[in-house]
């Protein structure tokens, strides 16, 4: 070897021997950590595409690229902007992209609208997500369960793309396949005759079939639960879920858009209960949580002689539930409510039910629901098309949903 080629190798790092001058070398230590910190996913915010196996055939395969953030040479993409010759390749001026992100990076010599300061940004994000979501325990996983219905003439599009987020940092999703319990390219909408009966049965076969079998079987152990739908099959949905096994219910939220719950402290809304002047009707509960229901339209539906009873908020607002906290707060609630007026009416009593709540605040009801101990359930929509509320789903008392 040369004298000259012997000076050039004469450092050595992690005992490898490297060169002297400024290259494009970067150490296996190196190599490893930013592997390692972005989780094998490129970094190009949006992106997120694996990085160990072929998009196309889904072989093995590196398909790594190491991008520079402030470039290797002085008149590259960013330039070196005075960075020592030892930051160059350090692994806060890196980023782990595939081919096609890394050649919109380096498309122009000053970076273009990729400026360092973004790219930087991009991948202090990358990474914190994938230690957020690698520090969650093995046992935190949870199957996300969908259901959707034709709300009016809107369909109600869930798709785990939006909704696994939600999970993190408690949980992580067990699988990419989410449970599915909608009714696909559904042509019936709430003020036909049929709606009702056909998504109550499909819900029903689906939920046997696709969870109850599974958790028999000890294959699904929690459940993340994303659902919209009209109230009464929220409700419905709830019921058949239950406490058969431990799961977290999901809103959607206005402010801020999302289904992820707030990780703040809120003060739980009080909640207020509304108890009869007279207690010798049939039973109605009403849940103005969402909305104030007159009271007409709940009389022109369950009968002049029906007893009102209510569960509402001074202020009633679609965003009133903004917590996990605040959920649990309201089942709590619920669960006095259905026992006192158990006390009152009779347990095998017809309980009319008419909710304006919040969808977790819907799913929520009807899991506090205790089918061996509770009264029955007839639960009301208020279809526009039909001019008032309408009798739409029958829960039995027991088990025979």
């Amino acid at each position: 070897m040369s004298t000259r080629r012997k000076k050039r190798n004469a450092s050595s790092h992690d005992g490898e021997v490297v060169p002297n001058e400024v290259t494009r070398y970067l150490s296996t230590a190196v190599q490893c950590m930013l592997w390692g910190r972005a989780a094998g996913r490129c970094e190009f915010d949006g992106c997120n595409l694996p990085l160990w196996k072929s998009p196309v055939t889904q072989e093995s395969v590196n398909i790594a690229q190491k991008a520079h953030i402030y470039s290797f040479s002085e008149i590259g993409p960013r330039g070196r902007r005075g960075l020592a010759s030892n930051e160059i390749n350090d692994i806060s001026n890196l980023m782990l992209v595939c081919h096609g992100c890394h050649r919109k990076l380096d498309k122009d010599k000053d970076g273009g609208r990729y400026a360092a300061q973004l790219l930087q940004q991009w991948k202090q994000s990358h990474e914190r997500r994938v230690e957020t979501a690698t520090a969650i325990g093995t046992d935190k996983h949870s199957h996300i369960l969908l259901y959707g219905a034709n709300i009016g003439a809107h369909s109600t599009p869930l798709s785990y793309r939006n909704t696994a987020p939600a999970l993190f940092p408690y949980r992580y999703p067990a699988s990419d396949a989410p449970i599915q319990l909608s009714t696909v390219n559904s042509s019936f909408i709430d003020k036909d005759a049929e709606f009702w009966a056909v998504e109550g049965k499909n819900l029903a076969r689906k939920m046997q079939q696709r969870v109850r079998e599974r958790i028999a079987t000890g294959d699904i152990d929690h459940l993340s639960v994303f659902a919209l739908a009209p109230q009464p099959l929220l409700i419905l949905l709830g019921t058949m879920l239950g406490d058969i096994i431990p799961s977290d219910v999901y809103q959607l939220h206005r402010e801020p858009a999302g289904w992820a719950w707030p990780q703040t402290t809120m003060e739980t809304p009080t909640f207020e209960i509304g108890r009869p002047d007279r207690k010798v009707g049939p039973p109605a509960l009403v849940l103005a949580l969402s909305g104030t229901v007159a009271t007409d339209r709940i009389i022109a539906a369950a009968g002049e002689s029906a007893s009102l009873w209510t569960i509402s908020v001074p202020m009633p607002h679609n965003d009133v539930i903004k917590t996990r906290e605040q959920l649990g707060q309201f089942r709590s609630v619920a669960r006095r409510v259905f026992d006192e007026i158990k006390a009152v009416h009779g347990q095998k009593t017809l309980l009319h039910v008419f909710p304006v709540a919040a969808v977790s605040v819907a799913v929520e009801f009807g899991r506090v629901r205790m089918p061996k101990a509770d009264m029955p359930w007839r639960i009301y929509d208020q279809v526009n098309g039909c001019k008032g509320f309408v009798a739409a789903v029958d829960v039995p008392f027991g088990d025979n949903q």
